[in-house]
């Protein structure tokens, strides 16, 4: 009987990692409602805001499924961040309805006026917000595919969020919401409101000391964009982060010329040591046939390794593929490179290591001498490890010349020749036994302790068309010597490929430009080179990215600019970016994290989460001097105060969505952790400082506003009276 098992499933880790985005989302719900709860401390007043996150999750669904989009890990994580932003609108809509409840009005009457109050401000947070995100659905290349579905998932989670925030909610805080004389206030609430009552002070006295003193908070401002520009520069720059797949690649290279017999006791040997580890579940082992064909050689073989699950082990993949290197590396005749495969891989070879660096010329001697010291050139460098190139020049060869004059005298043609040695070293399929159940083929050649003898090939003979035997040396001069065991080809010409992999710790954008500046000083001019594979994507989408976060941030100038009919206003909103980027890049400094694919979809995500703050304050600066006709100062003061506790109820909402995130939990979490971080640190930082950044911004851009309304109504000379 056969026994057949499973030895990988892919499956089981995304099954996996579902089921922990699912948690994740289940508790980032538990946080985001917690703080509704803490600042309202109104179980109906808490439940109304809730209601719009089922709402805009299943209306997003209903999308997802009408683009055939899937539930995978990019959308997933898209609705986890989206749980933070569908219930901001929300949240603003109820804190206004209710502070108009707070002043007397009866719940219908606070319903309709802080509805019509606010309903501009949550607009304006709403579409600027899903414009952020707009510039993301034109990406091109593999990014573009990648992070399609996560931005459209999130804007149409945000545009639901919106609808529901200015139709919903009003109708239910009118039918549900009571008014809070007819409350009886518990200890917690008269605790909390204590608390609560003391910071609106604290932030009212400092935010006079900072409108008092404005020059230096202009100051810090140029400072922290500064230093934000300065971070931007010198932070170590990624790619896609690894991840934790619960599986390892180990290719195996031998000696050139290592036999068959030979390749498969080394492999045995090296499989037995890494089984022999507590944190592998299972391998296989694998030489000749397509491994060798694949890696480029007989001298090349392969294990899969499967961990155990993550849940079983403490060490990450990473950990693990550290520990073993030192047991793998004292292996004679033998060296054995370690990869956590990429989760996904981009283009490039299949090589040793998984980043590639190619060299190309015609000249095949030249490019060889080139690659092999450039090659010792990078192994030199503090970032990476097991370099090594597919240059293979050193394969032990046995030259047959015919003598084809000698041979036509012995009537023996070449290619009589040329089959007997097939005959004797290549895979002769010359019949096949049929049984009950199966068919076996039957090959021919040499016995092995022939194979590996070039001696053997004298006892070799060959019949002439007389009927005579004949000895291959008779016919043929037989040469040792050493050759290429493979010359490989890049764009038509020779090539040779050189690849590394990132010690721990190190930035491939830091190693990338290491490569490029030993290049120029290594090699000749004439020698073409380029990055292969994760590297090359990783060149061309870091001039993308930035882009990108320039275009976002041009895209929400516009939606801005469009809404409040101002070119003023917008620069005004936009001011808290730069107090933003400075603490995301500081978060990923202190945790030892690079600015990858992941983080900087953070930074994209902070451009909306912090111009909301902004937008809420001087929608009512704006309101309060036309109505009420206050100077900017005033208004933006009072606009401040009263929507303190918004400003703080939805950033934290966002802050604590985002927390799960950053914590690296569950399968696949240490991918997601920089996005987490990055919006966490963001929003930490952006908060502390935008509460006084932005009312002095505005009262220097309202001066400036002013003296341009001056100039433009001063008379020219066309409107001067004419003289009698």
């Amino acid at each position: 009987s056969v026994d057949m098992s499973i030895l990988y499933d892919r499956s089981e880790t995304i099954r996996e990692s579902y089921h922990d985005v699912l948690f994740t989302m289940a508790l980032t719900l538990g946080l985001v409602v917690m703080v509704i709860f803490l600042f309202i401390r109104n179980l109906s007043a808490t439940t109304i805001p809730s209601l719009a996150l089922p709402f805009s999750i299943v209306g997003t669904f209903a999308v997802m499924y009408l683009l055939h989009y899937s539930l995978d890990n990019l959308s997933m994580m898209a609705l986890i961040l989206s749980v933070g932003f569908v219930v901001d609108d929300a949240i603003v809509m109820l804190e206004n309805i209710f502070r108009h409840m707070e002043l007397g009005e009866r719940p219908l009457e606070a319903a309709l006026n802080g509805s019509r109050e606010i309903g501009f401000t949550i607009v304006s947070m709403t579409l600027s917000l899903a414009a952020v995100f707009i510039p993301v659905l034109f990406m091109g290349g593999v990014l573009g595919r990648l992070f399609k579905e996560f931005a459209v998932t999130i804007c149409v989670a945000i545009l639901i969020s919106g609808v529901v925030s200015v139709t919903l909610t009003p109708m239910l805080c009118s039918r549900f919401l009571r008014s809070p004389e007819e409350q009886r206030r518990s200890w917690f609430y008269r605790v909390t409101e204590r608390f609560f009552d003391a910071l609106l002070r604290a932030y009212d006295g400092s935010l006079k000391w900072v409108l008092r003193y404005r020059p230096a908070t202009m100051v810090s401002f140029v400072l922290v964009l500064a230093a934000t520009a300065y971070l931007f520069v010198k932070i170590p720059k990624g790619f896609v982060p690894d991840q934790d797949t619960d599986q390892i690649i180990a290719v195996t290279e031998a000696a050139q010329g290592t036999s068959y017999y030979e390749m498969v006791e080394y492999q045995k040997v090296v499989a037995e040591v890494i089984r022999q580890d507590p944190n592998v579940q299972s391998l296989m082992s694998s030489v000749g046939g397509n491994t060798a064909s694949t890696l480029g050689g007989p001298n090349f073989g392969q294990l899969v390794v499967h961990l155990k699950p993550r849940a079983e082990r403490r060490s990450l993949v990473d950990d693990v593929i550290e520990e073993l290197r030192p047991k793998l590396s004292g292996f004679a005749g033998m060296r054995v490179y370690l990869q956590n495969p990429p989760t996904i891989r981009i283009g490039g070879q299949v090589t040793k290591s998984v980043y590639q660096f190619s060299l190309q010329y015609p000249d095949k001697p030249v490019l060889y001498a080139s690659a092999q010291k450039l090659e010792k050139e990078i192994a030199a460098l503090p970032g990476v490890q097991d370099v090594t190139s597919d240059l293979a020049i050193q394969n032990p060869q046995v030259r047959v010349t015919i003598d084809r004059d000698k041979a036509a005298a012995l009537q023996v043609n070449a290619e009589q020749i040329e089959n007997a040695l097939y005959d004797a070293y290549g895979p002769r399929w010359v019949s096949t036994i049929y049984a009950a159940v199966n068919e076996y083929k039957v090959l021919l050649e040499l016995k092995p302790e022939y194979q590996s003898d070039p001696r053997a090939l004298s006892m070799l003979y060959f019949k002439s068309t007389g009927g005579r035997l004949i000895p291959l040396d008779t016919v043929a001069q037989v040469v040792k010597e050493t050759g290429p065991q493979t010359i490989n080809h890049y764009g038509q010409l020779p090539a040779v490929t050189i690849s590394f992999n990132l010690a721990p710790g190190a930035s491939l954008g830091d190693v990338v430009a290491q490569i490029q500046g030993l290049a120029r000083q290594t090699l000749p001019a004439a020698i073409g080179t380029t990055f292969q594979g994760a590297a090359k994507a990783f060149q061309s989408s870091l001039t993308n990215l930035w882009l990108l976060l320039i275009v976002a941030i041009m895209v929400v100038y516009i939606v801005l600019g469009i809404l409040y009919e101002s070119y003023i206003h917008p620069l005004t909103i936009l001011s808290g970016l730069p107090s933003a980027g400075f603490g995301a890049l500081v978060t990923l400094v202190l945790f030892g994290m690079d600015l990858n694919i992941y983080a900087f979809v953070g930074l994209i995500m902070l451009i909306g989460i912090v111009e909301k703050n902004a937008i809420m304050q001087i929608d009512f600066a704006l309101d309060a001097e036309r109505r009420q006709g206050l100077t900017p100062i005033k208004a933006i003061y009072e606009g401040c105060l009263i929507r303190f506790r918004p400003i703080m109820m939805t950033t934290m909402a966002a802050l604590l969505g985002a927390v799960p995130i950053a914590l690296g939990y569950g399968a696949g979490g240490e991918a997601r952790q920089p996005l987490g971080l990055a919006v966490v640190g963001g929003l930490l930082f952006s908060q502390m400082v935008t509460l006084y950044l932005t009312p002095v911004v505005y009262t220097y851009m309202a001066a400036l506003q002013e003296r341009f309304r001056a100039l433009r109504k001063q008379p020219s000379l066309s409107d001067l009276p004419s003289e009698v």
